[in-house]
Parts: C-alpha cells; structure tokens; sequence
C-alpha cells in the first residue's frame, strides 16, 4: 500500500506540474491573433467563432500547446495514463479478469484518441499520434498477457 501511495502521489504532483507549464504555455494562443481559427476547436465548438482573446477557452490552451511546445503536454498524457493504470492495477490486480477489461477499454480508448489526432498537419500531432497508438497496443497486449495467464492457470486446475 506504501508503495501506491507513493507512486501516485508523484505522479499527481507532477501532472500538476506539467499540467500548470502546459496551461502557460498554451496561453501564447491570446497574442496570436491568425491562429484562433486553427486552434479553438472547444471555443469554436461551444461558442462559434473567436473575435476576442477574452472569448477563448481554457481547454484551447492545451491545444495550442499540443500543436506549438508539446513536451509537458506529452509530460501530462504520459502521467495521466501512468495514474490510472496504476489506480486500475491496485483496485482489480485480486480481479484479473476485470483488469482485462479495464486495460482492453483504456487500450480502446486510446486507439480512438490516436485516431482524431491522426490527420494532425504538425510534427507534434503525429508525435501524440504516436504515443496514443504505442500506448494504446501496450495497454491491449499487456491485457492479452494477462487474459492467457488466467487461462493458462485455469487450464492447470482444470487438469490436476
């Protein structure tokens, strides 16, 4: 239990550390006027067009700093899916096969992100591409892994 605590209270703190950089640095979106059309899609989404800086939600900070200065955003996903595959991992490790479950929808998950990042015309976006896709086979092979264990243990009572 020392061991989870420990490792999600790092893991907490430096997403929120990486999430505070990300947010400044996607704040650079205010003074750059040419690429709001590019780079609100939550704005666009909810309100329409962006006329003014003061129109420009905060979740487009993310965006503009995905598209422009990825690394703490890449820090945020990286810690985001650490986290809860680690919450996953203590809460159903007694329960494999729910684990299996658990990994296979976060594996899914994950392909779906890949894909709505996949047309992405910046070198960022095809390095988040690339992360959700490894992410995404790592999660659904370790799942397989651990599915042909709990039937290989089941093969073995079966058969004694």
């Amino acid at each position: 239990m020392i061991r989870f605590v420990i490792q999600s209270s790092v893991s907490i703190a430096l997403l929120l550390f990486s999430t505070a950089v990300a947010w400044y640095e996607g704040s650079a979106i205010l003074d750059n006027p040419w690429e709001w059309r590019y780079s609100t899609p939550f704005t666009q989404l909810l309100y329409g067009v962006v006329n003014n800086p003061s129109d420009i939600s905060q979740l487009d900070y993310f965006v503009y700093a995905s598209k422009f200065q990825p690394t703490f955003p890449i820090i945020m996903i990286l810690n985001s899916l650490y986290l809860l595959i680690l919450i996953g991992y203590n809460t159903l490790k007694q329960k494999r096969k729910w684990l299996v479950f658990y990994l296979t929808f976060l594996g899914g998950g994950l392909f779906l992100i890949s894909y709505f990042t996949s047309y992405s015309p910046t070198v960022s976006g095809h390095i988040l591409f690339s992360i959700f896709i490894i992410c995404g086979l790592l999660c659904i092979s370790t799942a397989l892994i651990i599915n042909f264990q709990v039937l290989k243990i089941k093969v073995n009572k079966v058969t004694n």
